[in-house]
């Protein structure tokens, strides 16, 4: 059995939404599909568990189907996190190697991720990543690996995500209360970004943007490296708590009415066109304009994408966004939400950025039903598992190579 379960990989995305457990089988070659569960979430809002019990039945639910489909045991895995307690920053430290030009070791490297990484939090606030932009030695910057180089001093530029200890520790207890042994806890969009971004996106600038039920999800990417992450509080329900206010209609016809008939800009739907409104109560359906729910969806999609570009500016990345916006989630669906998008998020001087849908890169042997936007986070929550879990390897490689090298060394004296 614990032979089969280090080929076993299963990660956890417990959203606003839904909640979907993934599990592959991990061998020499890579990865592939081998089975996966889907419940609709309860207890969770915003990203954030506000019901222990409810989210953890929700859980069990989802990883029983799993288990079903993959016929293995469950046990660990890794959680996606996301919501509006998630904060950014970015941080640089260094470190002094002497008055003459020395080897930089590995060790320097860490110390120097360690004095970026020492920055003041609230006693409530813990950092979920440590991620590296660029190091410098001397007076060189750009420099992606030092070690090994010659310098007198190493500084690092790197960018802190910080979380809400109670609210991950929220989600690792509900996932502990299911039965399932957390091993990491994840930014979502750093997970989402292995399975829709293009390695050339990255190097240019982009940012990617995940519209979720609570909230969308941001992070940047220039020159290969992650310069700014944020959550904007808007997402696909607030969509829907406008449409059942407005029209009024239960929360459970809005969804599906903005789901079919919804679009975020008024012109684009046919003047004649009309959509059937279930009433509230016992009154009876009735007929409206598809334009006047347009009318209802136009304003918030407007709103997100000023809150989007406001946030991007103020944090000064609008600029390096080169290669565009790339829209994921099952609230980026909604027909002309790429147009408005583009109408909004304009540079001074350059126009405004070119948008694109960012579907998940296919995983052998997936179903087709998982090749979808409202699942892009948990296929790339698979392909950042299995990217750290080699990582993690090779470390591990190279420290056993190193110290086997060592002893060969001290043996020839």
């Amino acid at each position: 059995m614990g032979k089969v379960q280090e080929n076993i990989l299963t990660v956890f995305d417990v959203g606003s939404a839904k909640t979907c457990v993934l599990v592959l089988d991990v061998n020499d070659h890579g990865f592939q599909y081998r089975g996966h569960g889907v419940r609709e979430s309860r207890g969770t809002r915003k990203g954030q568990i506000v019901d222990l019990e409810k989210a953890t039945a929700a859980i069990q639910k989802a990883v029983e189907e799993a288990e079903s489909i993959a016929q293995v045991p469950i046990e660990r895995g890794i959680v996606g996190v996301a919501g509006p307690h998630i904060r950014g920053i970015n941080s640089q430290g260094g470190i002094a190697l002497g008055p003459r030009a020395r080897e930089v070791t590995r060790e320097d490297v860490k110390m120097a991720v360690e004095r970026a990484r020492s920055i003041p939090l609230p006693g409530d606030r813990e950092v979920l990543h440590l991620l590296p932009q660029e190091f410098m030695i001397d007076e060189q910057n750009g420099v992606h690996d030092p070690a090994g180089m010659m310098a007198r001093s190493l500084e690092v530029r790197v960018h802190v995500v910080t979380a809400a200890q109670s609210s991950t520790q929220n989600v690792v207890t509900a996932m502990n209360r299911a039965g399932i042994h957390i091993d990491d806890v994840v930014f979502e969009p750093l997970a989402c970004a292995d399975s829709v971004l293009r390695t050339d996106e990255r190097e240019v600038g982009v940012v990617l943007a995940d519209i979720g039920a609570g909230s969308t999800d941001v992070i940047v990417y220039y020159e290969g490296a992650v310069v700014h992450t944020a959550v904007i509080p808007v997402g696909g329900d607030h969509f829907t708590n406008d449409i059942a206010i407005g029209l009024p209609t239960p929360l459970s016809e809005a969804e599906k009415i903005k789901k079919q008939f919804g679009c975020a800009v008024v012109t684009r739907i046919p003047e004649p066109n009309e959509v059937e409104v279930p009433s509230v109560g016992d009154r009876p359906s009735r007929l409206i304009q598809q334009r006047f729910l347009g009318e209802i969806l136009q304003p918030r999609a407007q709103e997100l994408f000023e809150m989007l570009r406001d946030n991007l500016r103020q944090a000064g990345v609008l600029e390096l966004c080169g290669a565009g916006i790339v829209m994921t989630g099952g609230g980026a669906r909604m027909p002309a939400l790429m147009e408005v998008a583009e109408d909004l998020l304009r540079r001074p001087g350059r126009g405004s950025l070119q948008a694109r849908l960012g579907y998940p890169a296919p995983i052998a042997n997936m179903p087709s039903e998982l090749a979808e936007l409202e699942f892009a986070t948990t296929i790339g929550l698979a392909y950042y598992a299995h990217r750290t879990r080699l990582q993690r390897s090779q470390q591990q490689d190279a420290g056993l190579a190193s110290r086997l090298k060592s002893l060969f060394a001290r043996r020839e004296f």
